[in-house]
């Protein structure tokens, strides 16, 4: 499967926004889809998943304010940011797996990775 995330921009803090991932020769239902950032001089860290399921994890740091969606006609995934904090700035980054039925907060278990879109939030 190949992955195209988009959405991603400037915003002020307590802003929104919802980025997009895009799958292609593969149909998203069938992955566990998840999101990851990286933000200038850290390690790319767990942001949500969503499981084949529907079922949803957030990363401790997003919940209540991101909510990861799917779209199975459009076979696509979202991530949809509210109040956002300046802290949120970070490059975003869909990626997939095949291998897992729950949704995985571990990176290295995502086999598929989209090209990353970034996301900066002003104070």
């Amino acid at each position: 499967v190949q992955l195209q995330a988009s959405g991603g921009g400037l915003v002020q803090a307590g802003g929104s926004l919802r980025l997009s991932c895009a799958a292609s020769g593969g149909t998203v239902s069938t992955y566990v889809m998840g999101w990851f950032r990286q933000a200038p001089g850290k390690e790319r860290e767990f942001v949500a998943a969503i499981s084949r399921s529907g079922s949803t994890v957030y990363a401790d740091s997003v919940k209540g304010r991101f909510t990861i969606s799917r779209d199975a006609a459009k076979n696509t995934v979202y991530l949809q940011m509210n109040s956002l904090k300046p802290e949120d700035t970070a490059v975003y980054y869909c990626a997939a797996t095949k291998t897992r039925y729950y949704p995985s907060r571990n990176l290295y278990e995502y086999d598929y990775w989209g090209q990353g879109t970034q996301v900066t939030v002003s104070s």
